[in-house]
């Protein structure tokens, strides 16, 4: 028995104490003709048989093939089979297929019980693989792959996308695998969903049918559109194995933030629209797009998405048909006063706020006119209910009717728009005037905001009691975020919001307040980043709307706010995968810059230039790299001057002008010595560290980076360790250091593997497989290198040294490692995910 990639077959019967209490004495006929089949389909594919425990299997065969064809044989021959007593013996079987480790000759490691997980999730008569399986298996004629989607399984840390093997002939239906569960993003409801069975039935059935891939919910605001999405998509999770999606867009209003947006629940980078739509088209699973009737694009993205995934489909709310061929519309109407529904929902809010309350003879009458005069619009329901703190049932119906009869003479809007209208209108007027100010300024946050931006922004005084007064009057939503409780307000009533915001003498004070609460924040968690063990990206990422906001509002009316975001959001786009908007946003606000000069645009120029070179652009990077450095050094800020030289002799090097690069690099140094900033001290040195190490001065180079190391161990900046210790390690690789190298790259891992840096955890990849290569290891070595290539074309960052860095490692692996196997190898690590090689590899999980 040796190391290197193997296929795990896992099998067992199921309901094997059921069938033996049937049968009786006659149960070991049955279980010894069930040995003997899988015995032989073992046998004829190269099967190494390590394990049976009465009715169970444990089989490894060389390749995932081999395994799978192995285990078709298996249940025809099993199907064919005649059983004692006219019974059907049924057995669920897992493949997996990875490089399990090797002791006192038995397999062991993670992919042994992922391997066993997947045997478990299946059902008696299924054949259950994982993708890494599906990915290496030619299939024979009859068989095909069915997609299960993302599961959930005991005891496995990631979610692991399972894949059913179909065989012409035998049984191919079969419930949801037997996991943890599938990968959903729905909403907890905030309220039940009343009085809408039918409209359940009919969209659980459109969506069932195989020609439907498209179902708009239409209907005005507050008639209950996202409810119902929500409750329709929650019947549906178990048909589904890719997942049920929610994707709230109320606060997105161009097509590439769409796309973005869709990306972050998916949660997948980098978060553009080519690689959404790559993910998407593996897929089996269900979109729930809510709030699209402000984007005019929003039909477009949905065409692209029902084009390019076969096998996903959507669900839609919006005001309004998308237009698209295939659509289907369910007009959502207000709830049916005639069975009660709005009824119950007004009964239900109000003892929400008074638990005394109950529906009575006396009361009935009042409170189905108020549903009716509320035409049934849950939202209106839900506004007016609490108002039953303050007032008896036929007061709060004579304030509507009063309220209503006075807004009755508009014709302009739709008649239960203005009922909506007039509802939120009535509570808005129930307010203080200090609370109204601070609901009118809350429309200015996009997704929301943590309750200090409230305080600063919307409030000033008592946050904390505007705050509790407006979640009493149903006009907010409270929810737990990254920075603590955030305030939201529903797109209908943020839309009054903003209404009452643009007509008062404030609208432009509050906007600007705003974007600079953003700027400073973004100066606050890149200080954070830098200095504190406090990782800050998931705080950063659920403010990104807000700092969208602000952005675009400055790239119009505050340029030198815009240019201070872009500067500090630099790390955020770059760690969170966000390259092409992080792109867009620095091109907008250096264009609305103009012909002006001033450190903060210097600053912008230089991020422009390191995201062009990232993206493949070294010619133009350098020329804005050289725009940014020649302003610094006319306005003399000696710290832009430093820095945009560190920028430069990065390009430099880049270009293949490592000698210029070097004398570049140096002038950084010496000039950060003399500057108060050592984070960018840091930076550079690792820079000019890594020219001395492609010239061959491998002492010189490790003090640079032992120098760069401790700066950043001393400021506490966790991305910034790892990416100089990844420095170190490649450099102790280089230079023969293996055991110094090894023991470093342990260190790391759990750091690269946490913080998800796509660019960090590449680079880290590609150290580890030098170590790896070195050390004797060809095999995680080609895995590590097929996984690094694949993720480099999933995030769209090309690697301008790939052929070269394969080239190198053909050289070193020399005749250990046909090119076949390398091959073999490397396509195997194309479907793995690196973290997973570099914790297997690496740390030996």
């Amino acid at each position: 028995m040796g190391g290197g990639m193997v296929a795990m077959l896992f099998s067992d019967i199921e309901g094997s104490t059921v069938l033996l209490r049937r049968l009786g004495e006659r149960y070991l006929d049955a279980l010894e003709g069930h040995r003997r089949i899988l015995r032989a389909a073992w046998t004829a594919y190269g099967g190494t048989e390590l394990g049976t425990e009465g009715d169970s299997f444990f089989v490894v065969f060389p390749t995932a093939g081999e395994a799978v064809r192995a285990a078709v044989e298996g249940q025809r021959g099993l199907a064919d089979h005649h059983w004692p007593g006219g019974e059907r013996l049924r057995v669920r079987i897992g493949i997996h297929t990875g490089t399990p480790g090797v002791y006192d000759g038995d397999y062991w490691g993670m992919d042994v019980h992922l391997a066993a997980r997947i045997g478990a999730a299946a059902h008696g008569g299924q054949i259950v693989v994982s993708a890494v399986t599906g990915q290496l298996t030619q299939l024979p004629d009859g068989v095909t792959l069915r997609d299960l989607g993302t599961h959930h399984l005991k005891d496995i840390p990631e979610p692991e996308r399972l894949l059913q093997v179909a065989v012409d002939g035998l049984q191919n239906d079969f419930p949801p695998p037997r996991t943890l569960g599938t990968s959903t993003s729905l909403p907890a409801p905030a309220t039940p969903l009343l009085g809408r069975a039918e409209d359940l039935d009919r969209i659980t059935r459109l969506l069932g049918r195989p020609d439907v891939r498209l179902v708009t919910l239409t209907g005005p605001g507050g008639a209950g559109k996202t409810r119902l999405a929500i409750g329709a998509a929650a019947e549906l999770t178990t048909s589904f194995p890719g997942g049920v999606y929610f994707v709230p867009l109320a606060a997105v209003t161009t097509e590439r933030v769409l796309w973005t947006t869709i990306a972050e629940v998916l949660d997948i980078p980098p978060r553009e629209r080519g690689r959404v739509v790559a993910y998407l088209a593996q897929r089996t699973l269900l979109l729930v797009l809510d709030n699209l009737e402000q984007l005019p694009d929003a039909s477009k993205v949905v065409a692209e998405i029902i084009e390019g995934a076969a096998h996903v489909k959507l669900v839609a709310t919006s005001r309004r048909a998308l237009g698209l061929t295939g659509e289907h519309q369910h007009p959502v109407a207000p709830l049916p006063i005639t069975d009660d529904a709005a009824v119950r929902l007004f009964v239900e809010r109000a003892q929400a706020v008074r638990p005394a309350f109950a529906l009575t003879p006396e009361n009935h009458a009042d409170v189905v006119a108020i549903c009716r005069r509320l035409d049934g619009l849950p939202l209106a329901i839900e506004l007016c209910a609490p108002r039953l703190r303050l007032f008896s049932v036929k007061e709060v119906l004579a304030r509507i009717d009063q309220s209503l009869d006075i807004a009755s003479t508009s014709s302009v809007t739709p008649e239960r728009q203005r009922t909506l209208r007039d509802t939120i209108a009535w509570s808005y007027e129930l307010l203080t005037p200090e609370h109204r100010r601070t609901f009118r300024r809350l429309a200015v946050f996009a997704g929301g905001a943590g309750l200090a931006a409230v305080e600063k922004v919307a409030t000033g005084v008592d946050m904390l009691g505007a705050v509790a007064e407006l979640h009493d009057a149903n006009l907010i939503t409270l929810s737990d975020g990254p920075d603590g409780t955030r305030v939201r307000l529903l797109e209908t009533i943020r839309q009054y919001a903003a209404d009452e915001l643009g007509a008062s003498a404030e609208d432009a004070a509050v906007r600007a307040a705003h974007a600079t609460y953003y700027a400073d924040l973004s100066a606050e968690l890149e200080h954070r980043k830098k200095t504190t063990s406090d990782y800050p990206l998931e705080h950063a990422e659920a403010e990104l709307d807000n700092f969208r906001t602000a952005l675009a509002w400055s790239a119009e009316h505050d340029v030198p706010t815009g240019l201070r975001l872009c500067e500090r959001l630099g790390w955020v786009w770059m760690l969170g995968g966000y390259l092409a908007e992080s792109r867009s946003w620095h091109e907008r606000i250096v264009a609305a810059a103009g012909t002006t000069s001033s450190p903060e645009l210097a600053a912008c120029l230089r991020g422009l230039s390191n995201l062009l070179l990232i993206q493949g652009e070294p010619e133009r990077a350098h020329d804005v790299a050289n725009r940014s450095l020649e302003m610094s050094k006319e306005l003399d800020d000696q710290a832009g001057v430093a820095f945009g030289l560190t920028v430069l002799g990065s390009v430099q090097r880049q270009r293949g002008d490592v000698d210029a690069a070097r004398a570049t690099l140096v002038d950084a140094v010496d000039r950060h010595r003399k500057l108060d900033d050592p984070w960018r001290l840091a930076r550079v040195l690792s820079h000019l560290g890594g020219i001395e190490e492609d010239l061959g001065d491998f002492d010189r180079a490790e003090e640079l980076l032992r120098e760069s190391l401790t700066i950043t161990e001393t400021l506490g900046d966790a991305h910034e360790v790892a990416v100089q210790g990844q420095n170190l390690a490649y450099l102790l690789t280089l230079a023969g250091r293996l055991d110094e190298a090894g023991a470093l790259a342990q260190e790391l891992v759990p750091t690269v593997v946490a913080l998800g840096s796509p660019s960090l955890t590449m680079a880290f990849s590609n150290t580890a497989m030098n170590l790896l290569l070195r050390r004797g290891d060809p095999v995680g070595a080609a895995e590590l290198f097929g996984a690094e290539e694949a993720m480099g074309e999933r995030l769209e960052i090309p690697n301008p040294y790939l052929l070269e860095e394969l080239a190198e490692a053909l050289e070193l692996v020399g005749d250990r490692l046909s090119r076949a196997e390398w091959e073999r190898h490397r396509q195997a690590g194309r479907a793995a995910r690196v973290e997973d090689l570099l914790n297997r590899l690496i740390l030996g999980r």
